[in-house]
């Protein structure tokens, strides 16, 4: 056991995390969440300053081009995660493999360990026209995310809102068998300012005032009768349409109002685009820890099985737990 103390705790924590005697949360919330909040601030002010986005002449692993901004991101994040000496191995999706950050021989401040798999910019085929992107990073415990049951070994994700302003949403749960913690937070491009925006974030409870959908890759319902069945009772029910083709900005908005839904299918030409690791569970994380629902395309839990590589993906059904039941009636019968 070391006899360093441990450090301090930053003044931004809601109650839960500042008054928990847990030393994992401890740890996450001394060590590791400043210094990505930092990269998160780091970002928001790089892109406001990244007049011309354009093509690196590089491509990540997957094959996708990367951005300028993509590149920035990443080393952003990575530089970070230098800085956490609790933080083991990462892996993202500019560079999908679990590398080593730190030796666990190193590490002399905790007995913890985390892992971390983060999307340093996800919705970059929507930057150029300066539509609200993000960052996804989820945190996980011990020395790798792979292999690892997603409910009970992701504690914390975290999600970058880059659009007018820099906001932070953050989701933490130790056990899977609590209910977790969602919170929002207004940072500043310096990075020196942090700001608890919203202690509590929870989604409502019917009735609704207004309701929402977000239908991702619409084009599916030519070939999914069930989907497009889906969309048209949506229409004649008068719920108001809310998609960007941003993941982050999409459930964002949702937290905000408490109400919406978010589809993702997947159908035989249409293949799931969204990688586990770097989206669907650090989405469902928050999900579930506001009180909602995530489920993948066939219906459960998204948190419920883990994954062997980086590169496995799925779809997504994600929101209100009334509507996402609803959305998994209709879809799949």
């Amino acid at each position: 056991m070391s006899s360093q103390p441990p450090l301090p705790l930053p003044p931004w924590l809601p109650p839960q995390l500042s008054q928990s005697q847990s030393p994992t949360l401890h740890a996450l919330s001394s060590s590791l969440l400043p210094h990505l909040l930092a990269a998160i601030s780091q970002i928001g002010a790089s892109l406001r300053t990244s007049h011309h986005v354009a093509l690196a002449g590089s491509a990540n692993p997957f094959g996708d081009d990367q951005l300028n901004v993509d590149v920035a991101a990443e080393n952003a994040v990575r530089a970070a995660l230098a800085k956490c000496p609790l933080v083991v191995a990462a892996s993202s999706e500019e560079d999908p493999e679990e590398k080593q950050v730190h030796q666990t021989a190193d590490v002399t401040s905790s007995d913890e360990r985390f892992s971390v798999a983060f999307d340093p910019l996800d919705g970059s085929s929507i930057i150029g026209a300066n539509w609200s992107v993000g960052t996804i990073l989820g945190i996980w415990k011990g020395d790798t995310a792979l292999g690892k049951t997603p409910s009970k070994d992701q504690i914390c994700s975290v999600l970058g809102v880059y659009g007018p302003r820099t906001t932070a949403i953050v989701a933490v749960r130790e056990n899977p068998q609590d209910a977790g913690l969602c919170f929002e937070l207004g940072l500043d491009d310096s990075g020196s300012s942090i700001e608890l925006v919203r202690p509590d974030v929870k989604l409502s409870s019917p009735p609704y005032k207004t309701r929402y959908f977000a239908p991702a890759n619409l084009r599916a319902a030519a070939e999914s009768p069930a989907y497009a069945s889906l969309i048209a009772s949506f229409i004649k029910e008068k719920y108001t349409l809310r998609y960007s083709g941003g993941l982050v900005p999409d459930l964002g908005h949702i937290l905000t109002k408490g109400h919406g839904v978010y589809i993702s299918p997947v159908t035989q030409t249409s293949k799931a685009k969204l990688r586990k690791l770097y989206e669907l569970f650090p989405v469902g994380l928050v999900v579930e820890c506001a009180g909602g629902k995530a489920v993948d395309e066939d219906g459960r839990d998204v948190l419920e099985k883990g994954v062997e590589g980086c590169d496995e993906r799925g779809g997504i059904i994600f929101g209100n737990t009334d509507e996402v039941e609803k959305v998994v009636k209709v879809l799949l019968g």
